[in-house]
């Protein structure tokens, strides 16, 4: 079989694969290039919801199904308001975000969207794409599979789950605050587990309600229903509602270095390249970041993914989800002190990994110092 020839093709058009092809179409550099995407599904269904928090305006606002400026944080003992200014906290439908990036990317002739699963890649001096019904070849690859070795090695890294189901209520009375929505709520919890539900009111009549967990291992299906059921009735205290959308989804959370596993000009993204933040599990605006990262690596000559993971965040990460695996009970405290000790807008800066040592250390000292030293020096010693 004869392959077809491309400068760059991206295998899977979820987030990662969509905002880098997004990104490339606006940049002159790639005008006369060639893109190819690959994709299984055609992504004509709203799979997920992504929420994500930005100062200001953003790229995304005008397909955003909500945001909001204000919030909420609940533990068993306290209740932390939040001013989110000048941050934002967004939240967009997938379905939104599939079709404009379709509109965007199919009107733009450099690209060629193929409805092809891939069974095989060869890298060599031109990579060699073998997919369900033909063979490509390309200088640069973009690859959202995520390698085998995840799930199938044993090995020294912490794997944990971000596991949820969620509810999209209507009540028939006004009920919710549009303008305020709950962040985290430790009022309601699996036995022994870090587990939380967010509300996301859409208006006055209707929220997405999610019941979450970080933890080791999944629930059965009927568990995260009777705790969504309990959370709305108990802790909202709505008694008339119905339910008018389902959701559910697991994310890894790892600090397993998906990185290494990128070779030459074959490239891991997304949650294959580590760019779900392994102790939130939040990943929108860092596909969006790491795409600009890799478009201006691409155009200096550089390895594509120089500079996309901090080793300095990748360790604060990975102490965490070493507590969270060994205690999953003390996530709630943990979350606790967080946001009661420290302003919301400090928080989001150091999740995005946006501060400075110093900055680090002021956070680090709020909390109980025995369970991450345990964790540092079980990290060191690996």
């Amino acid at each position: 079989m004869q392959s077809t020839n491309f400068d760059i093709a991206i295998i899977g058009a979820g987030a990662a694969g969509l905002h880098l092809a997004l990104a490339i179409g606006k940049d002159p550099f790639f005008a006369n290039k060639r893109i190819l995407i690959l994709d299984k599904s055609s992504k004509e269904e709203n799979d997920r919801t992504w929420c994500f928090w930005e100062k200001g305006n953003g790229l995304w606002d005008h397909i955003l199904l909500q945001k909001w400026s204000k919030g909420d944080f609940f533990s068993k003992d306290i209740a932390i308001p939040l001013e989110l200014n000048p941050y934002q906290y967004k939240m967009i439908r997938s379905i939104d975000f599939y079709k404009f990036a379709k509109n965007e990317i199919t009107t733009n002739p450099i690209f060629h969207w193929k409805k092809e699963e891939v069974i095989s890649i060869q890298n060599g001096v031109s990579i060699h794409i073998n997919s369900s019904e033909n063979s490509y070849t390309a200088e640069y690859v973009f690859d959202s599979r995520i390698p085998e070795d995840f799930t199938q090695k044993k090995d020294k890294y912490t794997r944990i789950l971000q596991h949820f189901k969620g509810w999209v209520i209507r009540s028939k009375e006004d009920f919710f605050d549009p303008e305020r929505f709950t962040l985290m709520d430790f009022r309601l919890l699996w036995p022994n587990s870090t587990s939380f539900t967010y509300v996301l009111p859409l208006n006055k009549k209707e929220a997405l309600v999610e019941f979450t967990l970080f933890s080791p291992s999944l629930l059965k299906d009927g568990d995260y229903e009777m705790m969504l059921q309990r959370y709305v009735t108990e802790i909202l205290k709505l008694k008339d509602f119905e339910i008018i959308e389902h959701e559910s989804g697991v994310i890894p959370m790892s600090d397993f270095p998906f990185e290494k596993y990128s070779a030459g000009k074959h490239s891991r993204i997304g949650t294959a390249g580590g760019w779900v933040k392994p102790s939130t599990g939040y990943s929108f605006k860092n596909c969006e970041r790491n795409s600009k990262k890799i478009i201006k690596n691409v155009k200096e000559g550089k390895s594509a993914n120089k500079g996309l993971i901090s080793k300095k965040f990748r360790l604060y990460d990975s102490l965490l989800l070493d507590i969270l695996n060994r205690q999953n009970e003390m996530g709630p405290r943990l979350f606790e002190i967080m946001y009661s000790k420290f302003p919301v807008q400090k928080i989001f800066s150091f999740l995005d990994d946006q501060t400075s040592f110093s900055e680090d250390l002021s956070i680090m000292i709020g909390f109980p110092q025995k369970p991450f030293l345990h964790s540092l020096i079980k990290h060191t010693t690996r």
